[in-house]
């Protein structure tokens, strides 16, 4: 008997837990080429924000030994493109779409979803992810998620422009020192769930030059270094959750994902979606595959449906 694949994430059931990740695949057209994306679970759009924006300086990207930098800036054509060329595509092709929204102020991230939901494409959109892991500019840059107050009126006010059945997803970075405060606000503030992680503040030196390797000096690390990372957060929320700290909302794992079996350690650890990210540089069939790898692998572990294994290792911790 087949495993049943299904997950839900508030009022929206996908027919799997297997996402891209965001700002990984643009905004379909690419990866669509390689592979059917409306066979994934949902795609997560690349974060979109009011205007246009160019993005950083070059270089923009540079290997790691165990990942990739990139200090793209969040290069993007604004919403208003957005809706009226890129939404409406991904609708054509039957896409269940996650978009990603930032802005540079609270405000703006609630002006974002406003003309989001106004478009005539909306209905194919299964929820929004709120990326709250990129610099505040009325704040002197300090990033949205790094302060619990900061990340609950994003949340709160972006709540106030979606329907009450769209789904919303708080992006969180790991680049705190509490996690769980930065969770326990968003889901406060109206986060139906939450998306962990994003990258890892990083930075590389070019050795012959002696001189930072990026045009914007640091960038987000990603890629299998970071999955320990992205574990840890996950367990430690869902740790929180089972302790009744805070509301239970589903978890959406993303860092390092390339297997079926990395896949497996973050739902594992407490994630009921995965998303894979940097895995589709190498291998733009990255997300089927780990998809039918995932699939073989839950049933191997002799269960009905995906959702039996959230959060099971909580429940086999061995004791000293």
């Amino acid at each position: 008997m087949a495993v049943d694949m299904s997950v839900t994430f508030g009022t929206r059931t996908l027919p799997n837990p297997v996402m891209t990740a965001s700002g990984c695949a643009a905004n379909g057209r690419e990866l669509h080429r390689f592979f059917d994306v409306s066979k994934l679970g949902a795609f997560v759009t690349k974060t979109v924000m009011m205007d246009p924006r160019s993005g950083r300086g070059t270089p923009r990207m540079a290997e790691t030994a165990s990942g990739m930098l990139n200090s793209i800036g969040l290069q993007g054509p604004g919403i208003h493109a957005f809706v009226e060329q890129d939404l409406p595509w991904l609708k054509s092709v039957g896409a269940r779409v996650l978009v990603s929204i930032a802005g540079n102020t609270a405000g703006e991230f609630a002006d974002v979803a406003k003309v989001l939901v106004a478009s005539d494409a909306f209905d194919c959109v299964v929820g929004v992810e709120v990326n709250i892991s990129c610099p505040n500019v009325a704040n002197r840059g300090l990033v949205f998620a790094c302060d619990p107050l900061a990340s609950g009126k994003v949340i709160a006010l972006v709540r106030e422009q979606l329907p009450r059945d769209v789904p919303m997803f708080a992006k969180l970075t790991p680049d705190v020192t509490d996690i769980v405060s930065i969770a326990d606000a968003a889901v406060k503030s109206g986060a139906t769930g939450l998306t962990m992680i994003n990258t890892l503040l990083g930075m590389v030196i070019d050795t012959d030059r002696l001189r930072p390797h990026l045009g914007g000096i640091t960038g987000g690390l990603s890629g299998p270094s970071i999955r320990p990372v992205a574990v840890r957060a996950l367990w430690q929320v869902t740790a929180a959750m089972r302790e009744g700290r805070f509301q239970t909302v589903p978890l959406i794992g993303v860092g390092g994902v390339r297997t079926g079996r990395d896949a497996l350690e973050l739902i594992a650890a407490g994630a009921t979606g995965i998303q894979v990210g940097t895995a589709t540089f190498n291998d733009p069939n990255a997300p089927q595959r780990v998809l039918t790898e995932l699939e073989a692998l839950a049933d191997s572990h002799g269960v009905a449906r995906i959702t039996e294994l959230v959060g099971i290792a909580h429940d086999r911790m061995v004791i000293p």
